[in-house]
């Protein structure tokens, strides 16, 4: 368990200094103006916002809160105080008016229980096409606030939260992401807040994923880092064998979030 453990060590300076370099880099390479970033109050986002601002300057950073009608008030609260915190300019836009159309339009029944997965990842395509919007009217770019704990096993929303212009922390799991907001100072209710992708009332991430990310990520770090078979990943982390099982199952299904579609080749 310790080897996998120290996997997930970060030396946060560095991780800090590699960010905001590349930050700087694509927004330079792609001759745009700043970039736009989505305000959950969730570590992820506020962790990318810090870094966007250290990278580019308040000036250059637009963070948007896009809350729904049961979107938590504290949640609402913390996207701002972080907002005044990094004193860059915000908008809050509520989504509810405008998923609301979108159910409307597709006679949506809530009470469908097949309905509710694609009736919530309306909520994450429509906040990324409201950032897509101020991106392109600002000459900015998106950026990602996915971690790699989340893409391995295609825990967010194709063409919603999934989509963006650039990953500033795709390289770095979940615990890795709270060890950063540490270090950069982002507060501590944020820090230890659980995670919910906010898609519906009450959501939680734990809802969904097989284990909760403190015990998901050395599992995760097994597979992927070391290789291991889920056997020998159950035997050092102490997670049944079934539920390594369904996160490599998770990683093999997801496939088709984390490529580009498939396409007819030129013969």
């Amino acid at each position: 368990m310790e080897k996998l453990e120290a996997v997930l060590e970060i030396d946060p300076v560095k991780v800090t200094n590699e960010i905001t370099k590349f930050i700087r880099k694509i927004v330079k390479e792609a001759n745009t103006d700043g970039v736009v970033v989505g305000l959950s109050g969730g570590l992820d986002s506020s962790v990318v916002a810090e870094l966007c601002v250290r990278a580019l300057g308040k000036d250059s950073v637009l963070g948007i809160l896009m809350p729904a009608e049961f979107t938590p008030k504290e949640d609402i609260e913390d996207a701002k105080e972080l907002g005044r915190q990094l004193r860059l300019k915000t908008l809050l836009i509520n989504i509810q008016e405008i998923v609301e159309s979108f159910f409307r339009a597709l006679h949506c029944d809530r009470k469908n229980v097949k309905q509710k997965i694609p009736m919530a990842n309306i909520h994450a395509r429509a906040r990324m096409v409201i950032l897509y919007y101020y991106a392109n009217l600002k000459n900015y770019l998106v950026a990602s606030t996915g971690d790699r704990s989340e893409a391995l096993i295609g825990y967010f929303t194709k063409y919603g939260d999934g989509a963006a212009d650039f990953l500033p922390i795709i390289h770095l799991y979940k615990t890795q992401v709270r060890k950063l907001a540490e270090h950069l100072g982002i507060p501590e209710r944020i820090v230890c807040k659980p995670s919910s992708p906010q898609l519906y009332p009450g959501h939680k991430a734990t809802d969904e994923i097989p284990l909760d990310y403190d015990r998901m990520d050395p599992v995760l770090a097994g597979l992927f880092d070391h290789g291991f078979p889920p056997t020998k990943v159950s035997q050092i982390t102490g997670v049944p064998i079934e539920v390594v099982e369904e996160v490599m199952r998770r990683f093999n299904t997801s496939k088709h979030k984390r490529e580009y579609p498939p396409m007819i080749r030129r013969l």
